[in-house]
This record gives structure tokens, C-alpha cells and sequence, in this order.
């Protein structure tokens, strides 16, 4: 691609002044040429059909119809006010209704002459209303060359500034005119587009904004597509061999008296399959001398815990220390418990280390650790502080955790002169086409099965105007002997108010159940009031703990057979799958009852279906991607490869990602180094692609 060109300024296209440019910039963060031509159009409408008013209906797209004015009349005050044109095409009639403007429509719009309106139908007192509409003469417009219009998204700001799509197209037309062909440079093999029948990037971009039919279009953006996908893959693809062949790993050969011992002793319960199976994986990456990089998915329940302990001792075995790093103080001390049960009094001293342990303690973990004699560390982000210095740290388990991408991880090899293995561990199942693209420098392993005795959720949806019988539910339960969750909506933008819900719904149902104790959890707690209620539901002296969200991950009490999520319609589906997976832990039928308001939304109503419908955490994340699209998910801006995708979407483009990713490993496995001449063009995209990256070692 020429850089020179495509680099120019916006200043320097015709109609961008210094003003726009710096609205331009600021408002959508383009500042060159290339910025504009790779700022493609949320959607196209056809243009080139003239429709009768006869025709027309409130529930049509846009249309165009050809007519004249016959008249116009201003109505209303103040803000009110608005200017009507009655308007004929001599099959019917419309009105034109504007708000802004009037004056300007007024000097230049005539009547009795032949005018093309262009909007979108809407009725009112039975009229055909159309507001604000294009307005151009007849004798301006060629229809038959118009076809199909391309429609930016644009920010308020830049609507005040009169900057709106219909700008913005005119600018995108300027540009493509003054850019020759030959100057939009191939950014991909010529052996690649003939063998995927793609059209050239020149081609592609000129269609992607005005494209004369659909096929054309459908064309322009699978190449585009594919070109970020497929630039996405190579740069995981490529990291993940550079560093399976470099770096050698810690050789973990021995399976001894730590790993029998607690099999034979301690275990308490049988390992499913899909548990062993994955333990053998990783051993299998920890035997073979390179450095394992593992990334281990299960739902919630599916025992990921206790496959991270075993490998630990594997990793205790054979001489090592190993740390695991959760992503709240809660599930850090959740662990920390979790494990010292588990070990019982076999000889392992197991320490914890968040930002809540100071002075003295700390001083005493962090000579520990220097030592050798602190065996497992338990932490938050406090363990790749750089004054935490290991003897000898062989593992690394990253706990529900996607905020750490691959130079994160890359921080905690600096540990050891031989990097430790690293073993990443998440109850979120995460959709394939993602997975591939986030975590594409990792192995997978997958627990499928959940263990034995365990009876599957039933989840019900309730609305908030019924509560008299989501009480007589709760009372059945709690008169059964098991424990009930009320878990409140948290979100930042409204955090006092939200929190005041939290205590107002604690005061208001120590009235409903005056005969039961209630504990009460949120973020703003002093840890030790946190921790002390807390435990006051785990052990049993509390029947009902209300709480928000921080109770989403980690927390264990297998008594508690319902989880109430009030609000439900403000949580994510992964969100409420996490939250549903707090149940569900013992032998008992557990519930999670959804509470909405009445009145949804029709994405909120589907969520809500989905959540009833299936338990399977696979089904609910590939959903969830649908929903809320890749930008949307935590560690999409983490990945440590360039991945701003314009157009490809990870939900519907699932084909697409993995054609490029079969087409990326191809080209690595001819040429893994991308030596080849006939490859430099993409080791250049690469090195265009990364020349914004941000510094990702500012990140912890």
C-alpha cells in the first residue's frame, strides 16, 4: 500500500478545514486519508426506486417518492413550532414536517416544482408524515446512478458541527476520486485472492462505500474481512511457534509423593474423565521441555480448582514453587481456604498475598517465597509486583482472568530465568471464533463434564410485581434447611443508588422474614466486615446473604440451592451464568429465579429465554458474543495483537475466522520465519498493522 498517500492529512482534502479535521479526529480518531477509506458505512440503502405515496407505510425503510409542494404552514410555539409542506405526487399526498431549518426550506424549496423527497414514512392523525426529509430538484438527481447510498455513524457533536453522514459521504467521495488505483497498493498474496476468488483492494474499498448491487458489496466486505481476520491470526499464529520454538520450559518429569499422596489420601471425590484428561494434558506439555501455555475452560462447577491444585503438586514434585493469581481478594482468600482443606496436613506451606496483607506478614510471605519454603502463593495482581522474588517458580494459574493477554503474561516468566508454565484457568466459556482470536497463543483444554450427582439448575423468570410469591418460594427452601442468595445489580454510574437498593432491599426483607438472619455484602465494605459476613453464610448462621456482584466468582457454599438476581435484565447472559453457577454445588435441586421488570426490551426478553432455556455455558457465551459483539467483552483490547476489526464480526463471521486462520497456519508452515519474497507484502501489513500499538508493559 502507498503510505504516502493514504498518510496525507485530512486537511488536505477538499472541505476539511483545520476545524473539521480536529472535530473529525477527536469525535472518531481519523486523521489521515487512509483513516477516511477505512471508515466504512453501517449500511447501504438502495436508491435508485421512486415509490407512490400510495405506497408508502409507517413500517417502510426509506423511501423516495417524486412530487411538488403545494403549500406550506408553520405550527406551534416556542419549540413547538414547526413548518409542514403539504406535498403530491398526484397519487396522494404527504406531509413534510420540520423542526430545524424552516427558514432555509422556506428561501429555497418552491412549490409547483418537481422535487425528489427522500425519508422515512411515519403516520400521524392518519396522515403519511415525513420528517426532515432530503430535498433535491428533480432535474439534479440521476436516480439510475445513485443505487445504493452509504450511511455513516456520527457522533451528537459532529451533527451540531453540521458534520452527518450525508457529509461524511461527501467527503468519502472527494477522497476516492482524487485516489488513483494504482495507488491503493495489495496488501495480501496474489496466490491467496485467486485461490479465495477476492477481488483487489482497490476493488473492495471503492465497493465497500458505493457499491452498485448487494452481490457487490457481499464481495467487498468478505475480502475486507478476511484481510483483518486473517492478519489477526497470522500475528498469533506466529507468536505462538516463535515461542514454542525459543522458549524451552521447566522439564517436569516426576510425578512423586506430593501428587500420590493427595490422590490416594486426600482427594475428596472421585476426578471425572474430563478432569483427568486435562491433567494429563498438562503434564504432557510440562514433560516434553517446552514451556507450557494452557489456557483450561470450564462451566461453573466442572471441579477447574482441583485440576489446578493437582498440577501445582506436579509442579512440587519436581523441586518447584508455584503461584495462582485470582482476579478479587474474596476468591484469593476463597482459595487459600480451599487449598489448605484440601492439603490437610500434608507438609505444603501454602501463603497468601494480596493488598490487604502488610507489614510484618508480608515481610514474612515475601522472605518465604525467596527462601523456597513458601511452597504455593495464593495472590491478587500484588504477585507481579516486581519485589515479589521467587527461589524457584515453576507454575503459574491465572484464574478468571481475561484481562491478562499475552505481554501480561509474558511479565510473570521474568519470575524465573526459565520461565515458569503458565496454566489459565476460566469458568467462562468462551466462544470458539473467540477463543481462536484472544487466546490463539494458547493450547485448549476443555472439562465438558460436570461431576457426578450434580442435578442441573432449574431457572424460572419472575417479574418484580409478583414478590409475594418469590417470599413463599424462599420461605419452602429456607424451612427445607437450604440457603437463598439475593444478589442486587452494582453498575459504576450509579453506584450510590444502586447501593442504597442493596441496603434499602436488606432493611425491607429483615421485615419479610423476620423469623431468619440475614447477612448483607457489597464492594464498599471494610474487608473484615466483608469477609465476617461472608462467613457468616458459609458456616450457616444466616439463611439469606444479600449481595451485589461480589459474589460473582469463587464463592462456594454448597447449603444454598437459590440464587434471586433482582433486576436480571441489567446483567449480561455471561454474567448471569457466572452468578447462577453460585447454586447448584451440593446434592440438593437448586434454583435461580430471574427477576425483571415487566416491561423488556425484545434483545432483553431473548436474553432472559436463553437463560431458562439452556444451562450449557458453550451455548450461553457464543450467544452472549451475538449480543454484545467481541468490543464489548473484557480482554478484546488486551490481546496484545492489533485487533481493531472495522468490519469482521466474531459472532456472525465465525466461517471467516476460520478460513483465515487455516490460510495463516498454511503460510507459516511454507515459511515460518515469512522470508520468502513473495511474503514480504505481509510481513510490511504487519509491521503497518502494529505501528500504533500501545505499550502493553504499562499494563498489570
Amino acid at each position: 500500500m502507498s503510505v504516502s498517500i493514504l498518510e496525507t492529512g485530512l486537511t488536505y482534502l477538499p472541505g476539511i478545514g483545520p476545524k473539521r479535521a480536529e472535530l473529525l479526529q477527536k469525535e472518531l480518531g481519523l486523521k489521515t486519508w487512509g483513516d477516511l477509506l477505512y471508515y466504512f458505512p453501517y449500511k447501504h440503502i438502495d436508491r435508485s426506486r421512486l415509490y407512490r405515496t400510495s405506497e408508502l407505510a409507517s413500517d417502510m425503510p426509506f423511501v423516495q417518492i417524486c412530487g411538488r409542494f403545494v403549500s406550506f404552514e408553520q405550527m406551534g410555539e416556542g419549540r413547538k413550532k414547526r413548518l409542514i409542506g403539504h406535498f403530491t405526487d398526484g397519487y396522494g399526498w404527504v406531509d413534510c414536517v420540520w423542526f430545524n431549518s424552516q427558514q432555509y426550506i422556506l428561501k429555497t424549496v418552491k412549490l409547483h416544482v418537481d422535487y425528489i423527497l427522500f425519508g422515512r414514512p411515519s403516520v400521524f392523525n392518519g396522515r403519511i408524515n415525513l420528517n426532515h426529509p432530503d430535498v433535491d430538484a428533480a432535474d439534479t438527481l440521476m436516480l439510475s446512478k445513485m443505487s445504493m447510498q452509504p450511511y455513516y455513524q456520527t457522533t451528537e457533536k459532529m451533527k451540531k458541527a453540521g458534520l452527518n453522514s450525508h457529509t461524511l459521504e461527501k467527503f468519502t467521495s472527494t477522497l476516492l476520486r482524487q485516489i488513483q488505483p494504482a495507488s491503493i497498493s495489495e496488501t495480501l498474496p496474489h496466490k491467496i485472492l485467486s485461490r479465495l476468488g477476492m477481488v483487489s483492494l482497490d476493488e473492495a474499498l471503492r465497493s465497500a462505500h458505493y457499491p452498485t448491487t448487494s452481490h457487490e458489496l457481499t464481495q467487498a466486505n468478505y475480502r475486507l474481512k478476511f484481510e483483518e481476520l486473517f492478519y489477526v491470526q497470522l500475528s498469533v499464529l506466529r507468536y505462538a511457534r516463535l515461542r514454542q520454538g525459543t522458549i524451552r520450559g521447566h522439564l517436569f518429569s516426576r510425578v512423586g509423593e506430593y501428587f500420590n499422596g493427595f490422590y490416594s489420601n486426600n482427594l475428596p471425590f472421585q476426578l471425572t474423565s474430563a478432569q483427568k484428561r486435562v491433567i494429563r494434558e498438562m503434564h504432557a506439555d510440562m514433560k516434553s521441555g517446552r514451556q507450557m501455555n494452557r489456557l483450561v475452560q470450564g462451566d461453573v462447577g466442572s471441579g477447574k480448582t482441583m485440576v489446578a491444585l493437582m498440577t501445582m503438586l506436579i509442579a512440587l514434585d519436581n523441586g518447584f514453587q508455584t503461584c495462582i493469581m485470582a482476579p478479587t481478594e474474596i476468591l484469593a482468600e476463597q482459595h487459600l481456604a480451599t487449598f489448605r482443606k484440601m492439603l490437610g496436613d500434608m507438609p505444603v506451606r501454602v501463603e497468601l498475598l494480596t493488598g490487604m496483607v502488610k507489614g510484618k506478614r508480608r515481610k514474612m510471605v515475601l522472605d518465604g517465597l525467596q527462601t523456597g519454603e513458601v511452597q504455593i502463593l495464593v495472590g491478587t495482581h500484588a504477585v507481579i509486583e516486581d519485589n515479589v522474588q521467587f527461589s524457584n517458580l515453576g507454575l503459574v494459574v491465572i484464574d478468571e482472568q481475561h484481562r491478562f493477554g499475552v505481554v501480561q503474561r509474558a511479565k510473570l516468566w521474568e519470575k524465573n530465568i526459565t520461565p515458569p508454565h503458565i496454566l489459565v484457568m476460566t469458568a467462562t466459556p468462551i466462544p470458539r471464533t473467540l477463543a481462536m482470536t484472544l487466546y490463539g497463543d494458547l493450547d485448549v483444554s476443555v472439562i465438558d463434564e460436570l461431576p457426578p450427582g450434580r442435578k442441573p439448575i432449574q431457572t424460572m423468570h419472575m417479574y418484580d410485581n409478583t414478590p409475594e410469591k418469590l417470599y413463599h418460594g424462599i420461605n419452602v427452601q429456607i424451612q427445607e434447611g437450604r440457603q437463598v442468595y439475593m444478589v442486587y445489580p452494582l453498575v459504576k454510574e450509579s453506584e450510590k443508588l444502586d447501593l442504597k437498593n442493596v441496603e434499602a432491599a436488606y432493611v425491607h426483607l429483615q421485615k419479610v422474614f423476620p423469623q431468619y438472619r440475614i447477612s448483607m455484602v457489597h464492594g464498599q465494605m471494610k474487608p473484615a466486615d466483608k469477609e465476617s459476613e461472608m462467613q457468616r453464610f458459609i458456616s450457616g448462621e444466616t439463611q439469606i446473604l444479600v449481595a451485589t456482584t461480589v459474589i460473582e466468582v469463587g464463592v462456594n457454599v454448597p447449603n444454598a440451592s437459590v440464587m434471586v438476581i433482582q433486576n436480571a435484565e441489567r446483567f449480561g447472559l455471561a454474567q448471569l451464568h457466572q452468578l447462577r453457577g453460585r447454586v447448584g454445588r451440593g446434592a440438593s435441586q437448586s434454583y435461580c429465579i430471574l427477576v425483571t421488570k415487566y416491561d423488556l426490551s425484545k434483545d432483553t426478553r431473548r436474553r432472559i429465554d436463553i437463560m431458562t432455556e439452556t444451562n450449557d455455558g458453550f451455548e450461553i457465551a457464543e450467544a452472549d458474543l451475538r449480543f454484545r459483539g467481541p468490543g464489548d467483552l473484557e480482554g478484546t483490547q488486551q490481546s496484545g495483537i492489533a485487533f481493531d476489526l472495522k468490519l469482521a464480526n466474531l459472532a456472525r463471521d465465525g466461517q471467516i475466522v476460520q478460513l483465515a486462520r487455516d490460510m495463516a497456519s498454511e503460510v507459516l508452515d511454507a515459511d515460518p520465519m515469512l522470508s520468502a519474497p513473495e511474503n514480504q507484502i505481509m510481513v510490511e501489513r504487519m509491521r503497518y498493522l502494529k505501528r500504533d500499538e500501545m505499550d502493553w508493559s504499562n499494563i498489570s
